[in-house]
C-alpha cells in the first residue's frame, strides 16, 4: 500500500513540501526529494492569546485553584463515545486534580453531558489551546492532538481503541513501531501509549500517576524541546509560500 502510493505521488506531483521529518525519509525510498519545511502548528501554539493568565481561564470557565489536567477525548463522535468513558473511570482517584475536557463545537452539548453524568468534571467547548496552555498533565486520544499537547510542553498519555478487526487490519498494511506523531518523529518512546486492551482504567491511573511524579514530567518536558527542533523552527506556512514563488518562477 505505501509503495504504491509513494510511487503514484512521485509519476503525478512535481513538488512536494512536508511538515513531518519521517516523510522526507519515506520519499526518499522511490528516489524523490520532497521538501520538509517544518510544522505549521509551531505557530499556531505560539500565538499571544495562548499566554494567558491563568487565573483569568480558570474564572471564565468556573474552574476550582486545583492542578488542570486536560482530557482530549478527540474530535469525532464515534471515536469520543468510545475513548471518553474509559478516561472518567481514573477521576475519582485523583480527587486534588481537576479535570476538564476539551470538546468540540461541532457536537450537541448534551452529548457530552450524558455521558459525564455522575462524574465531577468540567467541560470547555472550542479552548483546547487555552486549556492546554494551562494543564498540567493531559489524557489524549491518538491523532493530532498527541503533537498539539507536546508542544505546549504538557505531558500526556496517548490512549488508542478501535474496533478489534479495523485495528488488526491497520497493522497488516501499515508497518509502524508507534501510532503516536510523538514518538513516530522522535523515533522512540517518549509519551506511553495504552492501545486496544492495554487502554483501561487500571494502566490510565499507572501511566498518569508516573507523569505527575515531577522528575518523569521534566524529562518528558525535555523530550518535547528535542520535538521542537526536529519539527524545524517556526514558519512554516511563510517558508512555503516562499518556496512555491521561488518554483513558479524557475
Amino acid at each position: 500500500m505505501e509503495t504504491g502510493k509513494g510511487k503514484k505521488i512521485k509519476q503525478t506531483v512535481d513538488k512536494m513540501f512536508v511538515i513531518l521529518p519521517f516523510e522526507k525519509d519515506f520519499y526518499k525510498r522511490f528516489d524523490y526529494n520532497v521538501e520538509f519545511v517544518g510544522h505549521p502548528l509551531l505557530d499556531a501554539i505560539n500565538d499571544p492569546v495562548y499566554k494567558n493568565d491563568i487565573d483569568s481561564f480558570r474564572n471564565t470557565e468556573n474552574i476550582s485553584d486545583k492542578q488542570l489536567i486536560a482530557i482530549l477525548p478527540g474530535s469525532r463522535k464515534q471515536e469520543i463515545a468510545k475513548m471518553l468513558p474509559v478516561m472518567l473511570t481514573i477521576i475519582e482517584k485523583f480527587p486534588e486534580l481537576e479535570f476538564v475536557i476539551a470538546a468540540v463545537t461541532s457536537l450537541p452539548k448534551d452529548f457530552y453531558e450524558n455521558i459525564c453524568a455522575g462524574y465531577k468534571v468540567k467541560i470547555v467547548y472550542g479552548k483546547t489551546y487555552l486549556l492546554l496552555s494551562n494543564a498540567k498533565a493531559a489524557l489524549v486520544t491518538s491523532g493530532t492532538a498527541t503533537l498539539e499537547t507536546a508542544l505546549f510542553g504538557v505531558p500526556e498519555v496517548v490512549c488508542y481503541k478501535g474496533s478489534s478487526l479495523s485495528f488488526m487490519l491497520a497493522k497488516k498494511l501499515v508497518k509502524i513501531n508507534f501510532i503516536s506523531l510523538v514518538n513516530l518523529i522522535m523515533e522512540k518512546e517518549v509519551v506511553k501509549e495504552l492501545i486496544q486492551k492495554e487502554f483501561n482504567s487500571h494502566n490510565l491511573f499507572l501511566e498518569l500517576s508516573k507523569i505527575l511524579i515531577a522528575e518523569n514530567s521534566v524529562e518528558m518536558k525535555q523530550q518535547f524541546v528535542e520535538l521542537k527542533k526536529k519539527l524545524g523552527g517556526a514558519g512554516a506556512s511563510a517558508k512555503t509560500a516562499e518556496l512555491i514563488n521561488k518554483n513558479l518562477k524557475s
